[in-house]
């Protein structure tokens, strides 16, 4: 429990946070800054950033087929 806690108190930026979580759907990442964000990002706001990521994903693709649809 106190390795939750503690990595959870982690501070980087929810910014950098956004820009692993693009990279990790990309599938493009050096192992170097895989590790490197490992360690120092929080993982509550990583959750918070796939969550996010996804929905837009998912609408993004929504709103094409609506438009392609359409036509």
């Amino acid at each position: 429990m106190s390795d939750l806690k503690s990595a959870s108190q982690r501070k980087l930026s929810f910014g950098a946070t956004i820009k692993a979580v693009l990279w990790s759907f990309l599938g493009i990442r050096k192992k170097g800054d895989y590790e490197s964000d490992a360690a120092k990002l929080n993982p509550v706001h990583v959750i918070l950033a796939g969550l996010i990521a996804a929905a837009v994903f998912v609408l993004t693709l929504i709103w094409i087929v609506h438009l392609v649809v359409q036509k």
